[in-house]
């Protein structure tokens, strides 16, 4: 296969996209914690919600379900999303995995990368789209430690992307997320701006025209020493420390969680009217 050939982005949709069956496989980052939002299934939007979304524009058959579920490691991933993606018959999938294994000690970004091939595989072999995500640059952040492992892994998944016409989302050039607001006040997930931002990529990356407009957020003020490090010793007690005391007791910020949104149906965001699209999959009831 020719690499460059795969690696190019499919044709630019100027009025409507070819795909009807949107499902989001991954941890946290997909479930779109960070992004709080009450009227959403689970509590959370994120950027798969505000994809599907404007995917969902002006197409009545379109259909989304969301499996992710924070804490998720890829193997976990892999056991408990694949089998129910592969059977909601799905035309397009995104899937981001592995990030929890990598700030793990031990984290192998190449084994990591070999796992995920033959997961793609599977997904490719239907005819779905497939879309995975790299990971962000980490340089600037609380994972500055695992910068390498990153730019490894995601070296990998490009090579992963090209043998399988994958499409790659690509986080690390999206330097934006460079910008403090971008990040939760934990540090680890995107707050509202971080998802809206990533969403707009991902839409640009499928060559999707779409409604997101760019933000630019306000240069945050100058803070004093003193101010920063409080704020240092106040993250570190209420989001660092318990995460190290999960990690040592084996547990998960996603154990007793289940997907959000396991069955397919239509996304009714800004613009959808309510009550258009048909209902979840297999049905003809319009879900209100």
């Amino acid at each position: 296969m020719n690499e460059a050939k795969a690696m190019q982005s499919p044709p630019r949709a100027t009025e409507a996209h070819p795909w009807s069956r949107y499902v989001a496989m991954g941890d946290s980052f997909t479930e779109g914690i960070g992004d709080p939002d009450p009227t959403s299934p689970g509590g959370f939007r994120g950027w798969a919600d505000r994809v599907a979304e404007e995917l969902g524009r002006g197409q009545a058959d379109f259909a989304y379900a969301n499996l992710a579920v924070r804490g998720r490691l890829l193997q976990q991933i892999v056991d408990q999303q694949l089998a129910p993606c592969l059977a909601l018959k799905p035309d397009l999938i995104t899937l981001s995995a592995g990030g929890n294994d990598l700030i793990r000690p031990g984290g192998d970004p190449d084994a990591l990368a070999e796992k995920l091939d033959s997961v793609v595989q599977i997904l490719a072999m239907g005819g779905a789209t497939v879309v995975l995500f790299n990971g962000p640059d980490t340089g600037s952040s609380v994972l500055g430690r695992i910068r390498s492992k990153v730019a490894i892994y995601n070296e990998n998944l490009r090579t992963v992307a090209a043998r399988h016409d994958a499409i790659i989302a690509d986080m690390w050039s999206l330097k934006q997320l460079n910008d403090p607001q971008m990040w939760d006040e934990d540090r680890l997930h995107f707050s509202p701006l971080g998802h809206h931002t990533i969403a707009a990529m991902v839409l640009e990356s499928l060559n999707v025209d779409h409604t997101l407009e760019p933000l630019r957020p306000k240069p945050l003020p100058a803070r004093t020493w003193r101010t920063a490090r409080s704020e240092d010793l106040v993250w570190a007690r209420e989001y660092f420390v318990p995460w190290v005391v999960r990690r040592l007791r084996h547990r998960s910020s996603g154990d007793g969680i289940t997907a959000k949104r396991p069955t397919p149906g239509p996304v009714f965001g800004p613009g959808v009217p309510l009550g258009s699209g048909e209902g979840p999959l297999g049905t003809t009831d319009a879900r209100r």
